[in-house]
């Protein structure tokens, strides 16, 4: 998929109302486990995001030299080009893996938000900033001593998501959903169609038909 094509995609999917639509067509094609964890949600309240997903994986790591922890972790972020969401496994309960600085990077090189099953730290920072991130807990610790990442654009698990370099993230106050690249144009032209669908049976149903009615004449609710 070219780069324009893929930037249209994640531009109309940023235009889909709802994660619930994206979640039922997915289920309906076959896959049923493309939600992440509900305890990742956004660090405000409102926060959406929508782009193609970067894959991190790290983990615990104590006593290494200064540049052991920085290096791999600022190739990681020179990586990111636009339409980028960092998506993040680090397998750490203990630290913050994106902060304010991390933000200001990914924004400046066209990334469009982190997702990580992990930690944030300055937040209001990073609010100030516009960057969506979606993380598990806030913590002011860094990563220095504690946690190293060990590669970018990997195949990654979160939760029972298993998630590819490329697929798309995206994300609302429901949650995270992940779309596998190899059906993500399918996935948003049908989610695109059940929400004029459902817009119809909104529709009916204030105009007093019956909820049944409404289903059986739309084949949704």
């Amino acid at each position: 998929m070219q780069t324009s094509q893929q930037n249209q995609l994640i531009d109309r999917l940023a235009a889909i109302p709802y994660t619930g639509a994206i979640s039922d067509i997915l289920d309906e094609l076959g896959y049923p486990h493309q939600v992440l964890p509900s305890c990742i949600q956004a660090i405000q309240p409102g926060q959406t995001i929508a782009g193609r997903a970067l894959t991190v994986c790290g983990e615990p790591a104590a006593g290494l030299a200064r540049d052991e922890y920085f290096r791999p972790f600022l190739t990681m972020l020179g990586a990111i080009g636009p339409g980028d969401v960092v998506v993040i496994q680090p397998n750490d309960t203990r630290i913050a893996h994106f902060g304010e600085l991390s933000c200001e990077t990914a924004k400046f090189r066209g990334g469009r938000g982190a997702v990580i099953d992990g930690g944030i730290r300055d937040i209001d920072y990073i609010v100030k900033l516009g960057f969506p991130v979606f993380s598990r807990y806030q913590t002011p610790q860094d990563i220095v001593g504690r946690w190293r990442l060990l590669d970018h654009n990997v195949p990654i698990t979160i939760g029972d998501v298993r998630i590819q370099p490329g697929d798309f993230v995206v994300g609302d106050r429901d949650g995270v959903v992940l779309i596998p690249h190899s059906v993500a144009e399918e996935v948003i032209g049908k989610a695109e169609e059940v929400v004029n669908t459902e817009d119809a049976v909104r529709q009916a149903i204030l105009d007093g038909v019956h909820p049944v009615e409404a289903y059986e004449r739309f084949g949704r609710f």
